[in-house]
């Protein structure tokens, strides 16, 4: 039997389907634990049952993980493929509960091979530190803007870009206004400064966290040139299981990286797609920009499309598209490497596993988002030297 899940944070809508789409039953529970114990015991008449779960990557993860921790078998069913099969059902595309657990649970009957949600703990613990930095690094610019705003009006025309704590206290130290506006303006001033240490050292520990954590996972990520542990993070606790992309085009793709096509007539013109994972877009664009600021093969390689006439943004666009393949070719390089206890010797990595995780994103795209074919070649490898003497840093 097939139970569709559409979750919310403080409810849940189930529908139950047979193999042929008939109905069986339908629920609606909270989330609380009463809540989940009654659906437990509603569903416990079909004792051979499939959670289907929509966005086990996002709404559904607390869900999903908790059938997982009471041994339920748990598919991903991705949003946009619900909303085609209710579009279809119905004719329009309106939303309700009931709706979208139907639609869910006719995806999980029609379509095979949908990702099998297990449970990875290291995983899991690397996205809520991802999340946690983050989270961390929005609220220092946050901090920095208040500052900035502050001292510009304590000293007018010393703005200073990129500023640092040190910096601040030092331009705090030349000012001492006599005026209660002024020193009201000066405390709150120091007082910001005070919250960007603290945001500062947080941000140094909880890199140096991330930096084990993707050591330990076996990832080599951090040896390109531009990813850093942050960088590096991300791409494993959103990939997950890099086995569930057939090749380097569809994980183009997902990053949003692939051109689309947009040639009309004569013109024959690409454009920039939208769509995808835009969290993995912005790493793999911090990486070329990067790789452009300092002497590496990228920069080479996006000077070249210069020079066959391309814009400096068709060009970064290109740049992005083969870091892309760099960081697919690495994925599945870290994937085949042996498995090996964790105090092996220097260089030996424990395996990835087989399956994706409650903290993956499922890469099924749109048809109109597919990849331009054509061959790639191993471009923007850095050379070992190089690598050997990059110290990663946060990006």
């Amino acid at each position: 039997m097939i139970i569709g899940v559409d979750p919310h944070k403080m409810s849940v809508t189930i529908e139950v389907v047979d193999p042929n789409e008939r109905l069986l039953g339908t629920g609606r529970f909270g989330t609380d634990q009463a809540g989940y114990a009654a659906m437990q015991r509603y569903v416990k008449q079909w004792p051979h049952r499939t959670w289907a779960v929509e966005g086990a990557n996002g709404a559904g993860r607390p869900l999903a993980q908790r059938l997982i921790a009471a041994g339920e078998h748990v598919v991903d069913v991705p949003a946009k493929l619900a909303a085609r099969v209710r579009l279809f059902d119905t004719g329009h595309n309106r939303k309700t509960d009931a709706l979208d657990a139907h639609s869910i649970a006719v995806v999980a009957v029609r379509t095979p091979g949908l990702r099998v949600v297990v449970e990875d703990g290291e995983l899991e613990a690397l996205r809520m530190l991802t999340e946690r930095r983050d989270e961390l690094a929005h609220q220092r610019v946050q901090t920095v803007n208040r500052l900035q705003r502050l001292l510009s009006e304590l000293l007018p025309g010393q703005r200073k870009r990129d500023l640092s704590a040190a910096q601040a206290k030092a331009m705090l130290a030349t000012v001492r206004p006599r005026d209660v506006a002024g020193k009201t303006r000066r405390r709150m001033a120091a007082e910001q400064v005070a919250d960007l240490v603290v945001l500062d050292a947080k941000l140094k520990k909880i890199k140096a966290e991330l930096k084990d954590a993707v050591t330990a996972r076996g990832s080599n990520l951090m040896g390109i040139y531009g990813i850093g542990p942050a960088g590096a993070a991300r791409i494993l606790a959103d990939v997950g299981d890099v086995a569930r992309f057939a090749d380097r085009n569809r994980f183009a793709s997902w990053t949003g990286t692939a051109p689309l096509d947009a040639s009309s007539g004569e013109q024959n013109r690409h454009r920039l797609s939208r769509a995808g994972n835009r969290r993995m877009n912005h790493v793999l664009h911090i990486a070329a920009i990067v790789q452009i600021r300092h002497d590496t093969e990228g920069r080479a390689y996006y000077r070249r499309k210069l020079a066959e006439g391309k814009t400096p943004m068709e060009a970064l666009r290109c740049l992005k598209r083969r870091l892309s393949d760099v960081v697919y070719r690495q994925l599945v390089a870290d994937s085949k490497a042996p498995t090996t206890p964790v105090d092996a010797d220097p260089g030996g990595h424990r395996g990835a596993t087989l399956h994706s995780s409650a903290v993956d994103s499922h890469p099924h795209i749109d048809t109109s988002d597919q990849p331009l074919p054509g061959p790639a070649r191993p471009t923007l490898r850095p050379d070992r030297e190089h690598v050997k003497n990059l110290v990663p840093s946060t990006r």
